[in-house]
This record gives C-alpha cells, structure tokens and sequence, in this order.
C-alpha cells in the first residue's frame, strides 16, 4: 500500500488524490517494455509480394521481407522478394553498364529499350503478385526459386 508524498498517510494505489491532506499523488510510471517494431506487422503476405517489384524502392521491401521471421515460412513471398532483388540487380546493370553503349535500335539506345522491358516486367509482376499467382520469369525466376530452397 502506497504512502502519500505530502504527509505520509496510506493512500490507495488508485487514489489521485490524499484523503488527508488532498495533495495530488504521483502516479507511478508503466514498466517499460521496449518493443520490436515489425514494418510488417499489418502487412498481408500480397501486399508484401506487390511491394517487392516497385520499380526504384522494392529492393527495400525485399529486403524487409527476407529478413522478416513473419515471412520465413511462406516460400511464395520470399519468391517475390528474391525475384524482386534480382530484378533490381538488372535495373542497375542496365544504368551503369548499358547506360553507356551506344547501340542505336530503331531510334531508341540499348539501354532505353532495357530499361522499358525490365519496367514493363515490374508492372507485369505487380498484376501476377496481386492476384496470388507465382509466375517466374525468364532468368530470374529461376534464380529466385533455387534461392528460396537454399534458405
């Protein structure tokens, strides 16, 4: 049983208030808890696929999701997300290597006519993912698939 701060009186833990004095009681602070902030903790395993092919900033969803507990034994969104880091990978490829051939294909540079296939495979990607379906592609798909059964 607690004691008031002002005049010593038992007081009741709910008590805001002494019933001798009236002096306000403090209230003790809560335990603290630290607690693990999951980004994912909302997040549906489709939204979470969806989010790996956002073409620019899905290799950080990627990321997040391989490294999540939550997600570790869903095969199909770790697919997702390693297909979606080696997608990344080639958007990459194709700025700092393709970037400067000089190829010139029907008026467009080899890697404008790149960067619109691997845009379009995310957009493609994004509708597979959407409605649950496990598709891989050409390359990556294979990849992304001995990947999951390597973890």
């Amino acid at each position: 049983m607690p004691f008031c701060s002002q005049c010593g009186n038992q007081v009741e833990p709910a008590q805001p208030f002494c019933g001798r004095c009236g002096a306000r009681q403090p209230r003790e602070p809560a335990a603290f808890q630290p607690v693990a902030h999951d980004p994912f903790a909302n997040v549906t395993p489709r939204t979470a696929s969806i989010l790996c092919y956002i073409p620019v900033v899905g290799w950080i969803a990627a990321i997040v999701v391989l490294a999540s507990q939550r997600y570790r034994p869903l095969p199909a969104v770790r697919f997702h997300a390693f297909q979606g880091l080696y997608l990344f990978v080639a958007w990459l490829m194709n700025d700092q290597v393709l970037k400067w051939a000089l190829v010139p294909i029907a008026h467009l540079h080899l890697h404008d006519l790149v960067s619109l296939v691997l845009f379009a495979m995310s957009i493609f990607m994004i509708v597979k993912a959407s409605r649950d379906e496990v598709y891989a592609l050409p390359l990556f798909g294979e990849l992304a698939h001995r990947s999951v059964s390597e973890s």
